[in-house]
C-alpha cells in the first residue's frame, strides 16, 4: 500500500494527497499515518510544500467528514427509534438511552468532535454521531478543521523534519494507536459495566 500512495502523491501531488485523504476518513483502515509523514518527506525532494501539503490533506479530511456527517444525518434518532423499539429488547436498549446519548451528544458534541480528530479510526467515525445528533453544520465543519489541522501539521512536519527517515515515526504512531485502541477498549468495558449495573439497579427498584 505504501508504494501505492507514494505513487499516488507523486503523480498528482496536491490532488493526491486530497484524494487519499478523502478516502482515509471514509475508509479509515486507510493509514492517514503514512499520507501525511510520507507527503512531509516529499516535501525535502519534490516541488510540494508543508503548507500546501497541509491545506490539501485538511481539505480532503473535511470532504470526507462531511460524507460520513450526511449519512449520519439519514441515520437520525427517529431511525434509531424505530430500530431500538423492535429489537431493543434484544440489544438491552431503550428509547431513553437513545435520547440521553443524544443530549450528551448535544452538550459536549463541539469539544468531541474537537478531540476525536486527533485519535486514530475514531477521527473519522466520529462524524456519524455528529451528523445523527443533528449538530450544527457550521459547528462541525469548524470543529472538525480545527482538529484535523492539528493532527495534519504535526505529522507533515515530523515527516519533513526526518527527512528519509519518516518511517521510522510510523513506528512510534503504532504505539500510539496501540495504547489509545487498549484505552477505548477499556472505556467501553467500562460504560457497558456501568449500563448493566443501572438496568439492575433500576430493575430492583421496581
Amino acid at each position: 500500500m505504501q508504494q501505492w500512495i507514494e505513487s499516488i502523491i507523486e503523480q498528482f501531488g496536491y490532488f493526491g494527497i486530497f484524494f487519499l485523504i478523502f478516502l482515509e476518513n471514509v475508509f479509515p483502515p486507510i493509514p492517514s499515518e503514512v499520507i501525511l509523514t510520507l507527503s512531509g518527506f516529499l516535501t525535502t525532494k519534490t516541488e510540494l510544500t508543508s503548507v500546501g501539503v497541509v491545506i490539501a490533506s485538511t481539505l480532503g479530511s473535511v470532504a470526507g467528514a462531511l460524507l460520513l456527517y450526511g449519512i449520519g444525518l439519514l441515520l437520525d434518532v427517529e431511525r434509531l427509534e424505530k430500530i431500538i423499539g423492535r429489537y431493543g429488547k434484544w440489544l438491552r436498549l431503550t428509547i431513553d438511552d437513545v435520547h440521553k446519548a443524544d443530549a450528551w451528544f448535544d452538550r459536549h458534541g463541539h469539544w468531541t468532535v474537537l478531540f476525536c480528530r486527533l485519535i486514530p479510526l475514531i477521527r473519522s467515525l466520529i462524524s456519524l454521531p455528529a451528523g445523527m445528533s443533528n449538530m450544527k453544520l457550521v459547528s462541525f465543519v469548524l470543529f472538525t478543521t480545527l482538529g484535523t489541522l492539528v493532527w495534519n501539521t504535526a505529522l507533515v512536519s515530523v515527516g519533513s523534519a526526518v527527512g528519509e527517515n519518516w518511517e521510522q515515526i510510523l513506528v512510534y504512531m503504532s504505539y500510539y494507536s496501540n495504547i489509545v485502541y487498549a484505552l477505548i477498549v477499556i472505556g467501553a468495558a467500562l460504560a457497558v459495566w456501568w449500563y448493566i449495573r443501572l438496568r439492575r439497579k433500576r430493575t430492583t427498584r421496581r
